[in-house]
């Protein structure tokens, strides 16, 4: 299959005219063959034009329809084959299983969106029943439904270039909904985003849908995703990246004259409670663990363990001693791109500099290119005082928070920003402690796990990928499972109509 550097915009591919740029090859920083050419102001007046035009049917698909399509473009990514896998390798410097398994965990979300869609139940019909003879005033008849909110800009993320990118999860669930797509393809992998987006488009065609239901746009800075947030027809956002980034987008999406939601996970240092007890039984494999946790991936994960929490004795001495055992063995790994490994090198810099924190251990040294293990500890008292220490770095580093007893490692919790993961390694003699505390971490985060780490995020209807702020922007979501379809969903209730007024499924 081909790439072009084209945009593919409502049915049709382009050169874009707004500038050059390269996808680069992440472990040595060199230039890959084939330019993109950025979309102008024109091309994104043209895709938001034609997904607005597009929503007046796709809203009104029927749901084996909208199914059979999602299950196409699962398909269609499958039948790229080891092209896509090659690309997106040399574009982000992750390893190939890695990268089959986000294929995988691709099409399979949009296959279990696909099943949501036929169950129907995303559309929380209700009926209540009216009664002409009610007393003082005749009670009206009712009937609810869910309908899709519009349009729905997606901006690819650095990290998942295939699960939170052109076809990940916002577009699968905005899809399953009932939205067209615009998806902003992120620069780091434009090769790897326009195979998945024409496989897209070829889906749209061969479901016979308006081809506005789908475009793709490359940007060589900030303006096209600006423009396309403040697109009047544009009526949701979703976003994976840094929290400057998504909480630009959601100044331009207020300030607009119909503000909008952005739906942006942003920033999460994912905090690690080790209770005393858990930590002296097992002191071993949790520190395997977390190692293990801490470089997956070069800690480019959203729920990478960033901080550990502990009461100060000796199993955390232990604790911190095998991991310093552990950590310089551990080769270095190549970054997503070299502004990311120069951003994680400085935030490594930012802590190794601070007066507060004492370095533990590194991994071996690399490139420029590369990211080095680090693990670092500081107080609950300095951290308490310094806030800048909870901070995210992003990549394999993490902060150990030695804390004098409980109560001071609650008070850590207490001044911790919003997350999207805490664990919990417990024994049963710690569960009446952190049964204590749970309440607290409902508030905190949207996942809370046990006895493991947060790396790992199943795609199913129970999961919560999502929490409150910073971790995203709407702590009320989540961007994985099934429930992510009600991001780009609305209530609207239908009082009094007749049997030929109504839509089809409340008659």
């Amino acid at each position: 299959m081909t790439i072009n550097g084209s945009l593919l915009v409502a049915g049709t591919e382009k050169r874009g005219s707004n500038g050059d740029f390269y996808g680069i090859e992440a472990a040595t920083g060199r230039s890959l063959l084939v330019s993109f050419g950025g979309a102008s102001p024109d091309d994104v007046e043209a895709a938001s034009a034609q997904a607005w035009e597009a929503f007046a049917c796709y809203r009104e698909t029927d749901l084996e329809s909208r199914a059979a399509f999602l299950e196409r473009i699962a398909s269609e990514i499958e039948a790229i084959g080891d092209e896509l896998i090659v690309r997106a390798m040399s574009e982000t410097g992750l390893p190939r299983g890695r990268l089959e398994g986000e294929r995988n965990r691709t099409t399979g979300q949009l296959r279990l969106f696909a099943k949501e869609v036929r169950a129907g139940r995303f559309q929380e019909l209700r009926f209540d029943e009216g009664d002409p003879s009610r007393k003082p005033v005749p009670k009206p008849d009712l009937r609810l439904r869910n309908v899709p909110i519009g349009p729905v800009a997606v901006f690819g993320a650095s990290n998942f270039p295939l699960a939170f990118s052109v076809a990940g999860g916002d577009t699968a669930s905005a899809l399953a909904a009932g939205c067209p797509v615009v998806v902003k393809a992120h620069s780091a992998h434009p090769g790897t985003s326009e195979l998945v987006g024409r496989a897209v488009q070829r889906a749209v065609a061969a479901c016979r849908l308006h081809p506005g239901t789908f475009s793709l746009l490359f940007d060589t800075g900030f303006e096209v995703g600006q423009k396309l947030v403040a697109d009047h027809r544009i009526r949701a956002v979703g976003f994976t990246g840094s929290r400057r980034g998504g909480t630009a987008l959601m100044d331009i999406a207020s300030k607009r004259r119909q503000p909008i939601p952005v739906y942006a996970e942003m920033s999460s240092i994912n905090p690690v409670i080790l209770f005393p007890n858990a930590l002296e039984r097992d002191v071993e494999s949790i520190a395997s663990a977390f190692v293990s946790s801490l470089i997956l991936g070069a800690g480019q994960f959203c729920t990478n363990p960033g901080l550990l929490l502990a009461v100060d004795g000796e199993a955390l001495d232990a604790f911190v001693a095998r991991t310093a055992e552990l950590l310089p063995e551990v080769a270095p790994q190549a970054m997503l791109t070299p502004s990311i490994a120069r951003a994680f090198c400085e935030g490594v810099e930012r802590l190794r500099a601070h007066r507060e924190v004492r370095a533990i251990a590194s991994g071996k040294p690399g490139s420029e290119f590369e990211g080095t293990a680090a693990l670092f500890e500081t107080t609950a008292s300095a951290l308490l005082e310094h806030h800048e220490l909870q901070d995210e770095v992003f990549g394999a580093a993490g902060l150990v928070v030695r804390c004098r007893d409980l109560g001071e490692l609650e008070a850590v919790i207490d001044a911790l920003e919003g997350q999207l993961t805490v664990a919990l390694f417990v024994s049963d003699d710690d569960e009446a402690d952190a049964r204590r505390l749970v309440p607290k971490l409902e508030i905190l985060a949207g996942r809370l796990l046990v006895n493991g780490f947060g790396t790992g995020v199943e795609v199913s209807p129970a999961m919560v990928h999502g929490g409150p702020y910073p971790a995203t922007a709407d702590g009320r979501s989540t961007s994985v499972g099934t429930l992510a379809i009600y991001r780009f969903l609305r209530p609207v209730s239908y009082q009094d109509f007749s049997s030929t007024l109504l839509p089809g499924v409340l008659r």
